[in-house]
């Protein structure tokens, strides 16, 4: 049996002790990764310990073990750009960024899936399909068949999507949010939590509700 990799995760929040427990779990199934700790910006953390893990410094402190795996996992509705600017930042190649599959996630022989992307726990992918690189795909998220998922987007928990559908690149899709077959979600789009999705959502617009609605322009 080879020696399990050494893996960093960039982050100390909720994103990151999930990820946490997706590693531990996968573990059990099959060891392949040694957790090193974490990683936070927040000074009031270094030394800190979460969940068992503990925070090692700062976000750059990846270039001290390379080596390790990194998994960046960080990101909320306030701030949904922080893995895009961290992964720029830290400029790693893309073996250095590793996928990581809850073993309870259901994913479709031959998906397609980029680095750096987590998919926690309930995750379903019913067909064949493309998940882009550093994507976030929360519990109980189904994807069905000829979704496609850019870059950097986010689905939190029990996100579903409908046949056809295309989420373009930084794209935040909240809690529980529906989008009908055959529709676009616009690049750094931010769609609230419990929407129904019945139109095309532009490039960086605020949409929510039942059916979803512009509210306002977002950062995109």
């Amino acid at each position: 049996m080879s020696a399990a990799r050494p893996l960093l995760i960039v982050g100390a929040g909720g994103f990151a002790r999930e990820a946490a427990a997706a590693v531990r779990a996968a573990n059990d199934v099959r060891p392949e990764w040694m957790l090193l700790g974490l990683l936070d910006d927040d000074p009031a953390r270094h030394g800190t310990v979460v969940d068992d893990l503990c925070v090692l410094g700062p976000v750059d402190a990846v270039h001290q073990h390379p080596d390790a795996a990194v998994l960046v996992c960080t990101g909320n509705p306030r701030n949904y750009r922080s893995r895009r600017d961290i992964v720029a930042r830290l400029g790693l190649p893309a073996e250095r960024h590793p996928v990581l599959r809850h073993p309870a996630a259901s994913i479709a022989a031959g998906t397609e899936i980029g680095p750096g992307t987590v998919l926690l726990a309930g995750t379903v992918v019913t067909a064949p399909q493309r998940v882009g690189a550093h994507v976030a795909a929360m519990p109980q998220v189904v994807l069905t068949h000829d979704d496609a998922v850019g870059d950097y987007v986010t689905l939190a928990s029990r996100v579903a999507l409908g046949g056809r559908v295309t989420v373009e690149e930084g794209a935040y899709l909240g809690a529980g949010a529906l989008v009908r077959e055959g529709l676009a979600v616009g690049a750094w789009a931010l769609v609230g939590m419990g929407s129904v999705v019945l139109r095309d959502v532009p490039r960086g617009e605020v949409w929510a509700g039942a059916p979803a609605r512009r509210l306002r322009a977002g950062p995109g």
